[in-house]
Parts: structure tokens; C-alpha cells; sequence
């Protein structure tokens, strides 16, 4: 079971951070003289979520994480510190059945009870509690959840309409506005803090939709799911992680954008689960090497390294090699772009997708399919040596692919190409990640299945002042694209 008050979504110290409000407004807006209207006007909306999670005897024995700071045997606060330990994740078992309860935040959209929350608040839960600011507690239902972006959606039923906030527009907050954070953290109630928006667009590797709000406004654990809101008192983001090296709060928060939530939550309203459209290619990005490799004035766009086999994207006549640098009319700057933007088109939908093919643009109309579970691939492992040639244009050394290089890399029997089997430490082939176990398939557009061919292009490259390389590289199984400088003649 995942800690609903903290779990590791990235790199070392990224942690869960549940409720972090933000507030900013649309055009650059001085600090008011004090928050306390937009304070008074949204908290009612915000809610405590408490939830129950079965656990086995080994989970039990794991503890609670340390809190993000010493407290002092006999200090005043031990006792304090002592209570808001028992209450969070991994307090240890509560009954015959090993329970533990779990602390978040939420925030109701509707006044018939629709309360929002992240998915990772309630994972698994066997019962939920929402209290409100006036301490009234309802028993909560789950409507639906979405792990891919951490969302999900709750439902109570009062006895009158609830107090509710509304969705605002997460694109028109700007880098250095002002934002307020509403939340529950260390299980303490409902707590304000204000910051601004530090960053947008950020890629913590939680999940293949990330896009993620930076804000400098401090959330802690139990702040998950918590409102981000807008000087106007919307919605702008839900809270969902931090990073920090002690596990508290030192002004790095992320937020799911609103403009990316509204959907998601949509459709877990009306459906219990969430659809998304499917193209068929695995992209990468471009580097600036591959640009330069491909001819591009500037690295951009998503590279189709390989286009799956029946699939809306093959129908349509894309190519491997083909760079993808808009859909429907919206530039694709980055590679996580396009995800998204495919992600929310309808199954059924016509898509268009102006490609850029060799030196030519132009543009494929595609009809999107629906999304189904994925199968995930695992990485074989590469190791050894074998007979080889050595190409000296980028620092690796290759072999013809015999029977027992194939059955060594796990070469699929359909993967033609020249096989690597050494990488010499600070060449170009190790600055640009060729790995040993990879199959280079082509150079510039060019299938190679000897070693002697890759030496000639890159000699005949250099003598023409070509200063990059385009390889294809089938990487246990998976096609991909890197860009391979080399030297000048």
C-alpha cells in the first residue's frame, strides 16, 4: 500500500505532498493588505480526508517516517508530535485486521458533494472520512480514480447544499504570481499559506502526463489534494508533491494544472474512469545533434522512432523518422506535448498532424482510437564481447550480427543491422548514448548491415562537413533515434 501522506514520485527526495493551495491572478496582481477575504470566501470548500487502509504484519512492523526536524526529548512539543504521529500512515495497527489511517486533503466542486482529491490520498482505502472547517464529518464514497495522473473523485451526501469552489484557468496564471495553498497538513486542520508561481511545465517523472505548476507556497504531508487558487478564489491546480531532503516543506510544491484536471475529473464523474485517445508511435525527443543530423533549424518536436503495426498512426501513413511539430493547430515544443494533446482527443476523432518528412512539411489527418491498458516491455540485459571491427568515426566497436550475438543481446529475429560491442569511455558513442547491445540499423537514412558501411558513411560525411550523424538503433526491441557528432575531416 502506498503512504497516502508520502510517497516517492521522482528522483531521491521527491515526496507526496497532498494539499497545496496556490491563488494568482491573471494579470500580474500586487499582494492584497491581507489574504483574509479570499481566506474566508474558499476554506469552507476545503476538506480533511481521512482514510482507512488494511495492512499486512510486515507493513505494520516498517513504522512511521521520521518528521522533518528533532524534537528535543521533554520538550514541550514531544507530546504534541507524539499525537500527529500516531495519526499518520504507519501508526501503527489499530484492531485485529492491522489497519493504519491515512491523512489528505480535498475540495468539494459541487454543492451536491463532489469532493477532488489525489489518487494516492486514498489508494486502496477501506474507508473513507471527509470533515469540513465547521468539523462536521460525513462518510465518503469513491467515485472513480486516475493513477496517471493522480487524481481522484469523492462523493458524500449532506443534508443541504455544501459550500463548493470553482475551476479556473490554469493557463493564464503567470511565472511570479501570487498563489495561496489550503490544506491539512501534519493532520493539524485547515491551514493557509500564500507564495507564488515559480515555475510551469515541469516534468517530476511521475507519470506520462506530467505537467506539473511549481509553487514556493509551503505544503507539507496530509496537503495532498489539497486546492491551488487563483487571487480570484478558482482553482488553479491540486497539490499533489514536494520536494524536499528532509521531508518538509522548503518551497519547491507541485500542482496538476487545472486545464488538465477539469477533464480528468469530468469523465470520472460521468464514467467512473477516464478514456483518452491513442495515435500509436513511440516518440522521443530531439536533441540538438539529431536537428542538426535531420536538417531541422532548431531541436523540437517528437520524433516517431517507431509506428506500431495496425495502428491509427500507421493507417494514416506516418513514418518512423517522421518529426511531428504540431496537432490540431497546437505547436508541439517538447516531446511531452504531444502525449497530452493525444491523450484528451476523443476516440473516433479526426486529429491533424502537420509532420515535418526530409525536408518537406505537411499534413496527415489521423482518426484516433481509444487507449487501451498498456503492456509494458522489459529491458533485456546486454553484456560481452565478439569478434569486431572498429569504427573510429564516434569511439565504438561494432560486429556483424552472427547467431550468437543475437541470442547474447536478445536481438529480435526481425532487427537487422550492425551490432555494438564496445563503447570507448569519452567518445562521441558514449557522450551520445550508444550502449553495447545496441543494433545501429541505419545512418542517415542509409541501412547498414556491416561494419565497413558505418566507417564510410561517417568518412564520407566528414569530407562533406557534415558535423552529425543520424542513427536508427534498436535498443532491446525498441527503435530509437540519436544524434552522433563527429569529427571534421
Amino acid at each position: 500500500m502506498r503512504s497516502a501522506a508520502r510517497r516517492a514520485v521522482g528522483l531521491g527526495s521527491m515526496l507526496v505532498a497532498g494539499s497545496m493551495l496556490v491563488w494568482t491572478s491573471a494579470s500580474a496582481a500586487p499582494a492584497p493588505d491581507s489574504f483574509a477575504p479570499l481566506v474566508k470566501k474558499v476554506t469552507p470548500a476545503v476538506v480533511n480526508i481521512s482514510s482507512e487502509h488494511a495492512v499486512s504484519a510486515q507493513e505494520q512492523m516498517q513504522g512511521m517516517p521520521d518528521l522533518p526536524f528533532d524534537i528535543p526529548e521533554g520538550s514541550p512539543f514531544e507530546k504534541f508530535f507524539k499525537q500527529f504521529r500516531d495519526r499518520m500512515p504507519h501508526g501503527g495497527p489499530q484492531g485485529p485486521q492491522g489497519e493504519v489511517h491515512a491523512l489528505g486533503s480535498g475540495f468539494v466542486i459541487d454543492p451536491s458533494g463532489y469532493i477532488v482529491t489525489n489518487n494516492h490520498v486514498i489508494d486502496d482505502a477501506t474507508n473513507i472520512e471527509v470533515t469540513f472547517d465547521d468539523d462536521k464529518t460525513y462518510p465518503a464514497t469513491l467515485v472513480g480514480t486516475d493513477d496517471k495522473t493522480d487524481l481522484a473523485l469523492l462523493k458524500i451526501d449532506a443534508p443541504k447544499d455544501l459550500p463548493y469552489v470553482e475551476w479556473g484557468n490554469s493557463d493564464d496564471i503567470q511565472i511570479g504570481d501570487w498563489v495561496l495553498a489550503v490544506g491539512n497538513p501534519f493532520g493539524l486542520g485547515n491551514t493557509v499559506t500564500a507564495g507564488i508561481l515559480s515555475a510551469r511545465s515541469r516534468d517530476i517523472h511521475a507519470g506520462p502526463y506530467d505537467d506539473f505548476l511549481q509553487i514556493d507556497a509551503a505544503v507539507n504531508r496530509g496537503n495532498s489534494g489539497g486546492p491551488t487558487f487563483a487571487t480570484d478564489g478558482k482553482v488553479i491546480g491540486i497539490n499533489t508533491a514536494i520536494i524536499s531532503p528532509s521531508g518538509g516543506s522548503v518551497g519547491i510544491g507541485f500542482a496538476v494544472p487545472s486545464n488538465l484536471a477539469k477533464d480528468v475529473i469530468a469523465q470520472l464523474k460521468e464514467n467512473g474512469h477516464v478514456e483518452r485517445g491513442w495515435l500509436g508511435v513511440k516518440i522521443q525527443g530531439v536533441s540538438p545533434e539529431i536537428a542538426e543530423a535531420m536538417g531541422l533549424d532548431e531541436p523540437h518536436g517528437a520524433l516517431v522512432a517507431e509506428v506500431v503495426s495496425g495502428s491509427p498512426a500507421e493507417k494514416a501513413g506516418l513514418e518512423q523518422g517522421d518529426v511531428i511539430v504540431g496537432y490540431n493547430g497546437t505547436e508541439i515544443d517538447s516531446v511531452r506535448d504531444l502525449p497530452r494533446l493525444v491523450a484528451a482527443t476523443p476516440a473516433g476523432k479526426d486529429a491533424d498532424l502537420r509532420i515535418r518528412r526530409g525536408s518537406e512539411v505537411e499534413t496527415v489527418s489521423v482518426n484516433i482510437a481509444k487507449m487501451e491498458p498498456e503492456q509494458v516491455a522489459e529491458a533485456s540485459g546486454m553484456s560481452g564481447g565478439a569478434q569486431s571491427s572498429p569504427a573510429a568515426a564516434f569511439g565504438a566497436q561494432l560486429a556483424p550480427i552472427t547467431p550468437d550475438l543475437r541470442q547474447q543481446f536478445q536481438v529480435p529475429d526481425d532487427v537487422e543491422g550492425v551490432a555494438v560491442v564496445g563503447v570507448e569511455p569519452g567518445s562521441p558513442a558514449a557522450e551520445h548514448g550508444l550502449r553495447v547491445g545496441d543494433v545501429i540499423r541505419q545512418i542517415d537514412r542509409e541501412k547498414v548491415s556491416d561494419p565497413s558501411q558505418v566507417e564510410t558513411i561517417a568518412e564520407k560525411a566528414k569530407q562533406e562537413n557534415h558535423n552529425s550523424l543520424l542513427l536508427l538503433v534498436n535498443r532491446s526491441g525498441d527503435d530509437l533515434f540519436l544524434g552522433m557528432k563527429i569529427g571534421k575531416a
